[in-house]
């Protein structure tokens, strides 16, 4: 392995965006391994995989803002078949370079895994983070209705998933960027509360590993993650050690080994 990666160009958002309005940056690096797309989740933007993409030093990096998120805001239509459209629109330009890797956190993982049951040729390896995938296992917690104010749910989300502390810290600039995201968030949500099967795991042909933190759900994602196994063993797991859902942010050298040691054995 090299002492360090050798950075050819980190382009700004809406550079060279293979889809008009999509906010996109990359990270290039010489004889790259493979290209690494970061698809992020509910109420997060492109820029939270910076620290993960730092620590890949042997992967190109593309990580962008999902339709209706921060740079993206004013693509339409919020659907889970927008995401995926756009998803297989920048793997099938990053598949002209060399093979290509999902990542996907939260949500992004509903997207990355229904890009490559569609269309499996643009990716060779798919890594989720803690996706809810409600179908397969449901959880037992309850979500309160979602209102009629979508900013109000961006800001109820932040509060829960990250913490009042953190909500009150933001300036009132972040505060009305993530308020902004919020029409965004209630699409995401309202997709996982509807009870739908958005796509067929077992039709998933693409080597697939899901990953999550021993915080929290954990008792629940190692469920989760047998029940997996069951639908298609394709998909293998694994469990960060000390980490919570803000796997990205909080313990990116774990994850960017991981990603590195699954594709390393993929490609024995």
């Amino acid at each position: 392995m090299s002492s360090g990666p050798t950075i050819v160009h980190g382009v700004p958002l809406d550079h060279d965006s293979p889809v008009a309005g999509l906010a996109i940056s990359e990270r290039r690096v010489k004889n790259p391994l493979a290209t690494i797309i970061c698809v992020h989740g509910g109420l997060d933007r492109g820029g939270s995989f910076s620290r993960l993409s730092r620590r890949t030093e042997l992967f190109d990096v593309v990580q962008y803002d999902r339709r209706g998120y921060q740079g993206s805001r004013e693509l339409q239509p919020l659907t889970l078949e927008g995401h995926v459209d756009d998803l297989l629109a920048i793997a099938e330009r990053e598949a002209q370079r060399g093979p290509v890797i999902y990542f996907g956190h939260s949500f992004g993982g509903l997207v990355t895994f229904n890009a490559a049951v569609r269309q499996p040729e643009f990716s060779q390896l798919v890594v989720n983070y803690e996706s809810p995938l409600p179908w397969v296992l449901a959880r037992s917690m309850k979500h309160a209705p979602l209102g009629d104010d979508p900013q109000m749910e961006a800001e109820r989300f932040f509060r829960r998933m990250v913490s009042d502390s953190a909500w009150e810290r933001l300036s009132a600039v972040e505060r009305q960027s993530r308020r902004l995201d919020g029409p965004a968030l209630v699409s995401d949500l309202q997709l996982l509360r509807s009870g739908a099967t958005p796509f067929d795991l077992t039709e998933l042909t693409t080597p697939s590993l899901y990953v999550h933190g021993d915080w929290g759900a954990a008792a629940y994602y190692r469920e989760l993650c047998q029940m997996l196994a069951s639908v298609n063993p394709l998909i293998a797991s694994r469990e960060l050690h000390d980490a919570g859902h803000g796997a990205h942010l909080a313990n990116p050298d774990q994850l960017a080994a991981l990603i590195l040691e699954f594709w390393e054995e993929l490609c024995v």
